[in-house]
């Protein structure tokens, strides 16, 4: 891919996306970035300070769902490359409106990446002049592939078996990614991920609302036993692996990326308690504040990804253990809280 040509990062003002947004324009000083993002509640401009006087960075408030602008978007900048990060993630938030996800997950998608295939294919499999190498990758989540047991491991041909309205519109933006390679040759390829965590996430998730509910004395809610596990990666590993597949990745393939962090619910909400018990002491231990919840409808066991496609054929590895990972999150979320 060409980087001194401009890009296209849809919902760069969430927590994957903003975090995506300061690591490429730090790796790549040639790029321009064009961020367009609506600015929903999971959507915060803060997470962009930093770059917001960048002259290679461009905020657009915008709906990926607006054809209009998202065509006089690709008009005005020429964009070599796509990567989208937008769309509705909270699975509690899907399941009580569903529309807004079905909305923004599978026709957003969609009108990009047919605005893409305008600009970008004379035919298909047939690319315009100088468009061969431009690309369009898509940013999933491994929830598509459903439950796992005990044991096993999600891999990229595990069958999509989703069991929220969440995972089943981001499996239905896939499958539509998926279709625009095998009928029209376009260039794309798309990751699906375990569960992030890190700098910049909304305080609705897991772990920034155990650290926010700790340092404020409140109870710390966890669903049902808190048995249910998952697969942990820090949002930086996640960056990278992102960035390898953009550039290197063979079109027309998915990557899972994962970060071989697998814990449950109740152990992360004790690690994080017995952190803070460490760096912020009070008269009782935080773990004490721990409270068990009705569980959420269709709450899956267990994720967990075999990440060793992007690891083989990429060169990928998570540099964050879990130990390591938390421990800068649970500082960053203390500067952002108390200074």
């Amino acid at each position: 891919m060409n980087k001194s040509n401009a890009i296209l990062i849809t919902g760069g003002a969430g927590f994957i996306g903003s975090n995506f947004i300061h690591y490429y324009l730090k790796t790549y000083n040639q790029t321009n970035i064009v961020n367009l993002d609506k600015l929903t509640y999971a959507g915060e401009l803060s997470n962009l300070k930093e770059v917001e006087n960048n002259e290679r960075y461009q905020f657009v408030k915008g709906d990926i769902c607006d054809n209009s602008l998202v065509d006089d978007l690709f008009k005005k900048h020429k964009f070599s490359g796509v990567v989208h990060f937008a769309a509705e993630s909270h699975v509690d938030n899907s399941i009580s409106k569903p529309d807004e996800f079905i909305k923004t997950n599978i026709f957003g998608t969609f009108n990009l990446l047919n605005i893409a295939k305008k600009y970008w294919m004379q035919d298909s499999f047939v690319f315009k002049e100088g468009c061969k190498s431009n690309r369009f990758h898509h940013i999933s989540t491994d929830e598509v592939y459903g439950s796992l047991g005990a044991t096993g491991l999600f891999s990229e041909d595990t069958p999509y078996a989703p069991n929220s309205p969440y995972s089943a519109s981001k499996a239905s933006s896939d499958f539509i990614v998926r279709s625009y390679f095998h009928t029209y040759g376009m260039n794309v390829v798309t990751t699906n991920c375990s569960n992030n965590y890190g700098p910049k996430q909304h305080k609705e998730k897991l772990i920034p609302t155990i650290i926010k509910r700790a340092i404020d004395n409140e109870p710390i809610p966890i669903y049902g036993d808190g048995k249910n596990i998952r697969d942990w990666l820090y949002v930086e590993d996640h960056c990278e692996g992102i960035d390898l597949v953009f550039q290197n990745g063979k079109a027309g393939e998915t990557y899972n990326i994962g970060g071989g962090n697998e814990y449950n619910n109740l152990y992360i909400a004790q690690k994080i308690c017995e952190i803070l018990d460490d760096v912020l002491p009070k008269d009782k231990p935080y773990s004490d504040q721990i409270t068990f919840v009705k569980d959420r409808p269709g709450h899956d066991f267990r994720y967990a990804i075999n990440a060793s496609k992007i690891t083989n054929e990429l060169g990928w590895k998570p540099k964050e253990n879990f130990q390591t990972g938390i421990e800068k999150t649970i500082k960053w979320y203390l500067n952002k809280f108390f200074l």
